[in-house]
């Protein structure tokens, strides 16, 4: 009996056999296409790198070619004796007919009275190639809307006999500049575009990549150009499985069908009969998959993906990783010799190792205009990427978008690659973990697990996708914000990432917006991107009132913080704007808290307590001043530096273009102009922030000792307030003072206000009095 039942159990095992070796090889078939796919995907991917950095070396090339050939026709005979004869038309006339194929030549005084006489009709970009060309005294390419299309716009200073400084420009066809392109193509299911600002200039494949192409941007050296590349994203196969392992699963699925099909079921005499009761489940239902999969024999160590997790990174030594860039407010340093792709990469795994154990998984990546930017933000996303953590990258974008972004795609977790308002060769990262802006002990704590290699190592890399939500940014805020009458604004970007955004956003909003130099180029050609400092204003000051506009704004290198100027010229601290904003928010949050930092004027909080507030002076910094809003529930806070963080209808971040946004909405309620209505806040003789260099690592050092003196019975500011939250300010009837360490530069830094320029002196010379005797010769600046 025992023979018969086992040859039925053969036959029935038999007649499925054929039908479960189908259903295996459609799903192999399944894993296999997924397999092919992706590595398609990851080819063209490849493809695609290679076609955008052959094209600008290419460009690379074609641009110093013509601004070469430029200074070579300026030293012509003709050219160079028109010149020296004052005559601008004969100069013109000899650069154009020594130059075959040509379009236009002019020479300009350096006034450029010409163009800005109808400058919307001369074109914006032709006026800042002639400026550009002759604030840096050299020959300058760009791109320009000219002779009724794109072209490329050739300038060069040059001295006209006569007249004094004057500039060349020459019109060139586009060509002359994009031919390179011509000679690589995108792959099918790629994108490539060559742009200038937000415009794109030439395009190249699937135009719906455009808006995630800023990711993999690569600039054009010696140009404003950059050239961005984009691809679909590469999608997981079936269960999430990567190409190799989907071709794994594939090989293995055919070939348990291969041994059900030809072996026809028959069971090997070898193996143990079951029982009756799972002989009958076998004989109606098969194996599952699942069973099918452990009947394999084992594979050979190597053949398939681990599936456990490998080992986390070894330790890195500690004089491999500059501690000095892990600082109060975020991670900042010197691009080359303290920050590399290798060191973003760590820093990526271990901003992704604390996210991951707060239950955070995707993460928001975005970068401003610094050379750097592209290189630091793949590293980064290769760390996080190590550490298991989905990375939405959003490419080129002003810090408070990135903050944005992890909101809008409810990540609550980002990080923006930038470098702020320090000097080009400079790069870091603002870190924000579960809504959390990083700082102090917590970004420490992202060194001490690098050089204690306390890494999480993900056993499969983490998903990468790149979005676009600039656009999105632009909506959130015009939906919200809308001008009861229209604005004459110029937007100062300083070159810096804010230029790709702020004339769109500002315009949406229903403001006439004159950009000057928006255009973004890491190198910072025309001013170093601050507004906290007068100097970076000056040519904003002469735009606002060459064109006669009702306000300049300005923004620093990631767009976070705000700088004013009025159409007579003056500047507009932060804390005389805040006042502004306070008042505006106190009129529909009555009682609300409003936070200022130490640096802010003593008419601040009577400001506020008129309007109805509740003032709290706090620390300066980013970080320090989010996380006290959060912990008083503050509707409104504000630094001497520029940064506002609106907590009423916005998120509670830094974000200078939402505050340009929500100043222009207020100005534009009143009948006043903008000028009477900035007037109007009260205001007392102050020195701006004032910074007197020290040796490095001495900075905190020093405040405590002005400190110790200050609270011993020897106090010397008699009559005076005490104030230790931040450094040392005392406050008095008349005025105050203030001395604290820089976090971010090795620094003491100062500032001072009275009623008037008496008491003004008066307290200088108090502080003067215990800071000379501490720092010897070293000048104090005031």
């Amino acid at each position: 009996m025992s023979g018969i039942g086992e040859a039925q159990r053969g036959k029935s095992l038999g007649r499925s056999a054929p039908l479960l070796g189908v259903l295996l090889v459609l799903l192999a078939g399944w894993f296999g296409w997924s397999a092919v796919q992706q590595w398609r995907q990851a080819a063209s991917g490849e493809a695609l790198e290679q076609a955008r950095d052959q094209a600008v070396q290419g460009l690379q090339q074609a641009a110093a070619g013509q601004l070469q050939q430029l200074q070579q026709q300026l030293k012509g005979d003709r050219v160079q004796q028109a010149l020296q004869a004052g005559d601008a038309a004969g100069a013109a006339l000899a650069l154009r007919e020594s130059w075959t194929g040509v379009e236009q030549v002019e020479v300009l005084g350096a006034d450029l009275a010409a163009g800005y006489a109808d400058a919307a009709t001369f074109g914006y970009a032709r006026l800042a190639l002639l400026e550009s060309a002759l604030a840096d005294g050299k020959a300058t390419l760009r791109v320009v809307r000219d002779g009724g299309g794109n072209r490329l716009g050739l300038a060069a200073p040059v001295q006209l006999a006569g007249v004094g400084p004057a500039v060349v420009y020459v019109r060139q066809p586009l060509l002359r500049l994009t031919a390179p392109l011509d000679q690589v193509r995108a792959p099918g299911n790629g994108f490539l575009a060559l742009r200038q600002g937000t415009h794109n200039i030439v395009v190249q494949g699937d135009t719906g990549l455009s808006e995630s192409a800023e990711a993999m941007a690569r600039p054009v050296a010696g140009t404003t150009l950059r050239l961005a590349a984009g691809v679909p994203n590469v999608e997981p196969g079936p269960l999430g499985l990567g190409a190799l392992a989907s071709a794994i699963v594939a090989l293995l699925l055919a070939f348990i069908a291969v041994l059900l099909v030809v072996g026809r079921g028959r069971l090997p005499k070898s193996l143990p009969l079951p029982s009756r009761r799972s002989a009958v489940a076998d004989a109606d239902h098969g194996p599952t998959l699942r069973e099918s999969l452990q009947m394999v024999p084992p594979t050979v160590p190597g053949e398939a993906v681990a599936e456990a997790a490998p080992p986390p990174p070894p330790p890195v030594p500690a004089e491999e990783l500059a501690a000095g860039i892990f600082r109060a407010y975020d991670i900042r340093g010197v691009v080359g010799s303290e920050l590399t792709a290798r060191t973003a990469a760590l820093i990526g795994q271990a901003i992704g190792t604390v996210a991951l154990e707060q239950g955070l998984r995707e993460v928001v990546i975005g970068r401003d205009g610094r050379l750097s930017g592209p290189e630091l933000s793949a590293g980064l996303a290769e760390g996080l990427r190590r550490a298991g953590c989905a990375v939405i990258d959003i490419g080129l974008a002003p810090t408070p978008v990135v903050y944005f972004a992890a909101y809008h795609l409810r990540t609550g977790t980002c990080v923006a690659v930038t470098g702020s308002h320090n000097p080009p060769d400079y790069n870091g990262f603002k870190i924000v973990i579960g809504g959390e802006t990083l700082s102090g002990d917590a970004i420490t704590d992202l060194y001490q697990r690098i050089v204690e290699g306390r890494l999480v190592q993900a056993a499969e890399p983490g998903d990468y996708q790149q979005r676009e939500v600039s656009a999105d940014y632009i909506q959130r805020i015009a939906d919200d914000v809308q001008l009861d009458r229209p604005l004459k604004v110029v937007a100062d970007a300083g070159n810096g990432v804010a230029g790709a955004l702020a004339p769109q956003l500002l315009e949406a909003i229903g403001a006439e917006v004159i950009p000057l130099y928006c255009d973004v180029d890491g190198t910072f050609p025309n001013h170093h991107p601050d507004p906290s400092e007068p100097a970076n204003l000056e040519d904003l000051v002469q735009t606002v009132k060459r064109f006669g506009a009702d306000l300049g704004v300005a923004f620093d290198g990631d767009g976070d913080r705000l700088g004013v100027v009025t159409a007579e010229g003056k500047i507009i601290y932060a804390d005389r704007l805040l006042m502004l904003f306070a008042a505006d928010v106190l009129m529909r949050n009555p009682g609300a808290m409003v936070i200022y930092d130490v640096k802010c004027t003593g008419k601040l909080s009577d400001h506020v307590l008129r309007n109805g507030g509740s003032p709290l002076m706090w620390k300066t910094g980013h970080s320090l001043m989010k996380a006290k809003m959060r912990e008083t529930d503050a509707e409104l806070a504000g630094e001497m530096s520029g940064h506002f963080f609106f907590k009423e209808r916005w998120f509670g971040f830094d974000d200078g273009l939402y505050a340009a946004a929500r100043l222009l909405e207020i100005l534009a309620q009143r009948e006043e102009t903008p000028d009477d209505v900035l007037a109007e806040l009260p205001e007392m003789v102050a020195t701006p922030e004032l910074k007197v260099p020290v040796a490095e690592g001495t900075p905190h050092a020093l405040v405590a000792m002005l400190v110790a003196a200050a609270q011993s019975p020897d106090n010397p500011y008699v009559g005076g307030r005490l104030s230790t939250i931040d450094g040392l300010r005392v406050d008095f009837a008349d005025g105050w003072g203030l001395v604290r360490a820089s976090n971010t530069t090795p620094v003491l830094v100062l500032r001072f206000e009275g009623n008037d320029e008496a008491a003004l002196e008066r307290i200088q010379a108090l502080f003067r009095s215990q800071l000379q005797p501490v720092l010897g010769d070293t000048p104090l600046g005031f």
